[in-house]
């Protein structure tokens, strides 16, 4: 087996990443969840900090902005909550539904939510830093002390997933008001989701426009296919091409969709592709069962149009390509990190959040209704994550 660019780089990284564990090992700490199997390591420093503190006492106005984190915050909490326990249900009712939590990682593999390894490192340290420069923006706003900032790595046996850290003075967040408490824990998750909402605009305002001028569409590319979906056995592939669905050319998604729903559940469809003709019977969507299921998942393929080659070559239009798909998967990532992270479970932001307010109403009480939500939720993702491993 060759590997390719994208896995070397992968390989190298997580190399690096072991080498400095070890190296630095007797400056890490451990936040156990469920050790060994799932924990966290901590590397220790004070990177940031000041910056933090600049930008805390140059914004006078910045209450207002964390505010608005709180609500969008629950507004979120709500949403994630609704839709986890709508899914897992369907899990259940449905045995073909997909998963609703994945693990995004550089490799494929069952259960795995795939990102291309450069597009994963960029969009992790990106979201991470905002996350967390974030959470200590809004401490210091409400002045309180940060004791330190720094790497963190999420281990599931083995580390696994690079993250960032901001610790404020555990004493100092307890005993402030709650409505701060909020500010701070909302903080990351909503510069997440603010962060998609300005990637959102600029691929409506830009990089759509752009993108029109350079490409022109030219089918549909196969991201993955469903191993328990009726395309499994046919010999399609992620990577693959489709052009045509039945004698009919498929220049877009929404041509290739709008051609497939044509046809109902049972019927067999030939699909052209880039690597020969596919013979398909459809099955039942498990989501509407009067719908047909290919058991794919697709994004468009385009080609440089002709004139933009003969004007400027295809270094720049590549080179903007590469643009636009990383900040797509930065946009899918922020969105998807910062919703899970406003789940009611600890230790996520958006626990914090419901423990706080519980706790502040209900006292112990709520304490103990936090601890069955949480272990609940807990529950939850566990089962989606071994449905997708084993399914």
């Amino acid at each position: 087996m060759v590997l390719g660019i994208q896995s070397i780089l992968a390989i190298v990284f997580f190399v690096l990443m072991f080498a400095f564990l070890i190296f630095k090992r007797k400056k890490l700490s451990v936040q156990k969840v469920l050790f060994p199997l799932i924990y966290v390591v901590m590397y220790r420093t004070k990177w940031g900090l000041n910056s933090m503190d600049k930008i805390a006492k140059k914004f006078p106005y910045l209450g207002y902005v964390i505010g608005a984190g709180v609500v969008i915050g629950f507004i979120g909490m709500l949403f994630i909550c609704f839709e986890i326990l709508r899914n897992s249900l369907k899990l259940f009712i449905s045995p073909g539904t997909a998963v609703s939590v994945q693990p995004v990682l550089p490799f494929e593999a069952k259960g795995v939510f795939f990102v291309p390894f450069v597009y994963w490192i960029l969009s992790i340290f990106i979201i991470a830093t905002v996350h967390e420069f974030s959470h200590g923006v809004a401490a210091r706003y409400f002045g309180m002390k940060l004791k330190s900032s720094g790497f963190a790595f999420l281990c599931l046996i083995i580390p696994v997933v690079p993250a960032a850290f901001v610790e404020p003075d555990e004493k100092q967040l307890s005993k402030t008001k709650l409505k701060r408490q909020l500010g701070v824990f909302a903080a990351g998750p909503f510069s997440n989701i603010i962060t998609a909402g300005v990637i959102l605009l600029m691929v409506l305002l830009i990089f759509n426009p752009v993108g029109k001028i350079l490409f022109e569409p030219a089918g549909v590319s196969i991201v993955s296919v469903a191993e328990d979906g009726p395309s499994a056995s046919s010999g399609l592939a992620s990577g693959d091409i489709i052009t045509d669905v039945d004698g009919v050319l498929v220049s877009d998604v929404d041509s290739f969709v709008e051609e497939l729903r044509s046809n109902k559940p049972g019927d067999t469809i030939l699909l052209k592709t880039n690597n020969g003709v596919r013979g398909i019977t459809l099955e039942a969507n498990p989501s509407d069962e009067s719908l047909p299921w290919l058991g794919i998942s697709s994004r468009p393929y385009t080609v440089i149009r002709e004139n933009i080659k003969d004007s400027i070559g295809t270094f720049v239009p590549k080179a903007l390509e590469w643009v636009f798909g990383f900040f797509f998967w930065l946009f899918l990532l922020s969105l998807g990190i910062g919703l899970f992270n406003l789940l009611p479970m600890g230790p996520l932001d958006g626990g914090l959040m419901f423990r706080s307010v519980l706790k502040k109403y209900y006292k112990q009480k709520g304490i103990l209704i936090f601890r069955v939500v949480s272990w609940g939720f807990f529950a939850l993702i566990l089962i989606n994550l071994g449905i997708g491993f084993v399914r």
